[in-house]
C-alpha cells in the first residue's frame, strides 16, 4: 500500500520545468522517523490540457505552400512611382507628442517626490517658435532631398540623382497634403520633427516601386536562401491555448489567439463553399517583413487561404492596431512583388474589421480575379 501512495497522479511538468508537488497519506504505518512537511494548500489543481497540433497525411491535399520573402529587389532606370491607394498614413497626435509642455525645476518637496507647488518657476515650452520660422514647402525640399540620398545609396538603384530628385519631391508633396493628418493642436510642419520625420522616410521608401507603365522592371521578391518554401506539412506542436476542430484544413486543429473572432473566421472559411483549403498561422513560419521606427520587423498575418491552384488570399482578422496602416503597406508589397515574380500564381492580401466580413472579403477575391488580369497597372505618381 505505501508503494501504491507513493506514485505519481500526474506527470505533467509545471511552468518551472519540474514535477508538481504530491503528498501521500499512508494510515496505519509509524512515520514519525521520516519527518516531511504536508502541503496545507492541498494538491496542485491539474495543469491545463496540452494539444498536440500537427499536419494530418489523410488530409493532404488541404496542404498550403507559401514562399518565404527576406527582402525586395529592384532596377529603377528613370522612373518611380507609388501606389497611394495602400501607402501608409501618418496622424500627428497631441497625446503622444505634445506640442506643448510646462516644466519647472526638480526640488523635492517634504513628501520627497518632486511637485508643481514647490519653489522655482513654472516655465511653459511650445512649437510655435520652430512653426514660426519654418516654411512647410522648404521642409519638403529637405525630405526630398534627404529621402533621394537614402534611396540613391541603394546597390541596384542606377537613376541619377538630378533625374530622381524632381520625382521625390513631387512624391513628398502628395505625401503630405494627402496622407498626413494632424490632429488639432497639432500641425503639419511637426511632421519634420522626430520621430514623424523619420517614419515618413521609412514609408516612402517601402513605398516606392519602379513604374512598369513606362517600361521600367517590376520589384521581385528575395527568397530565403538558408530555408526552403514554407508548407503546412512542417507544422508539428503543443498548446496549452484553444484549439478547435477543422475541416478544410491540413492540421487537425485550429489554434486561436482571440476569444471569439479568430474562431468565426474559421468557421466561416471552413464552410465557405469557394475556399479549399485554410490554415491559422501559427507557427506556420509565415510573415512579411517591414521596417519601422528604425527596426526590421515581421509582420504574421492571421490566415492564408487557398481560393484555386494557383490563387492564394491573405488574410488578417484585426480590431485596433497603431501599425495596422504601416503592416497593410508592407502586405501590399510582399503581394505585388510575389504576383510579379510569376512562380507563386497570384496573392491578395485583405483585411476584415470585424468576422462578419470574411464571406464577403472572399467573394471580393474571386469577382477581382475574373474581372482582371493578375497583374495590375502602373499607379500614377
Amino acid at each position: 500500500m505505501v508503494g501504491r501512495g507513493l506514485r505519481r497522479t500526474s506527470y505533467d511538468v509545471g511552468d518551472d520545468g519540474k514535477l508538481t508537488e504530491e503528498v501521500a497519506k499512508v494510515f496505519g504505518v509509524p512515520f514519525e522517523i521520516i519527518p516531511f512537511k504536508e502541503n496545507s494548500a492541498g494538491p496542485a489543481p491539474p495543469l491545463s490540457v496540452r494539444h498536440h497540433v500537427r499536419a494530418l497525411a489523410e488530409k493532404a491535399a488541404y496542404e498550403i505552400r507559401f514562399p518565404r520573402v527576406e527582402g525586395y529587389a529592384q532596377a529603377v532606370r528613370n522612373r518611380l512611382r507609388v501606389d497611394w491607394e495602400t501607402v501608409a498614413g501618418l496622424r500627428l497626435d497631441p497625446m503622444k507628442i505634445p506640442p506643448e509642455v510646462e516644466v519647472k525645476a526638480s526640488l523635492l518637496g517634504n513628501s520627497g517626490r518632486p511637485s508643481l507647488f514647490g519653489p522655482g518657476r513654472l516655465e511653459s515650452i511650445t512649437l510655435n517658435p520652430y512653426r514660426k520660422d519654418r516654411r512647410l514647402q522648404a521642409l519638403a525640399f529637405e525630405m526630398a532631398r534627404d529621402l533621394t540620398r537614402a534611396y540613391v545609396e541603394r546597390p541596384t538603384c542606377e537613376v541619377p540623382a538630378h533625374v530622381l530628385f524632381p520625382q521625390l519631391a513631387q512624391i513628398v508633396h502628395r505625401y503630405l497634403k494627402e496622407k498626413v493628418e494632424p490632429i488639432p493642436p497639432a500641425e503639419k510642419a511637426d511632421a519634420f520633427l522626430s520621430p514623424y520625420y523619420g517614419w515618413i522616410i521609412e514609408t516612402l521608401i517601402g513605398a516606392l516601386q519602379p513604374d512598369t507603365s513606362q517600361g521600367e522592371a517590376a520589384e521581385v521578391p528575395i527568397f530565403e536562401r538558408h530555408r526552403g518554401p514554407g508548407t503546412t506539412a512542417d507544422v508539428d506542436f503543443w498548446t496549452k491555448r484553444e484549439v478547435g476542430e477543422v475541416n478544410r484544413c491540413h492540421l487537425n486543429y485550429m489554434v486561436a489567439d482571440t476569444e471569439r473572432w479568430e474562431q468565426s473566421a474559421a468557421g466561416q472559411l471552413d464552410r465557405h463553399p469557394k475556399v479549399q483549403a485554410f490554415v491559422k498561422n501559427a507557427s506556420l513560419g509565415f510573415a512579411i517583413p517591414y521596417l519601422h521606427n528604425g527596426q526590421a520587423h515581421e509582420y504574421q498575418p492571421d490566415f492564408l487561404v487557398r481560393l484555386a491552384p494557383e490563387h492564394h488570399l491573405i488574410l488578417e482578422v484585426k480590431g485596433y492596431d497603431p501599425l495596422e496602416e504601416v503592416k497593410a503597406q508592407a502586405a501590399h508589397r510582399w503581394v505585388s512583388a510575389v504576383n510579379a515574380d510569376r512562380t507563386w500564381g497570384h496573392w491578395e492580401y485583405r483585411v476584415a474589421h470585424a468576422p462578419g466580413e470574411v464571406a464577403r472579403l472572399v467573394e471580393s477575391c474571386e469577382a477581382a480575379e475574373a474581372a482582371s488580369p493578375a497583374e495590375s497597372p502602373g499607379t500614377e505618381t
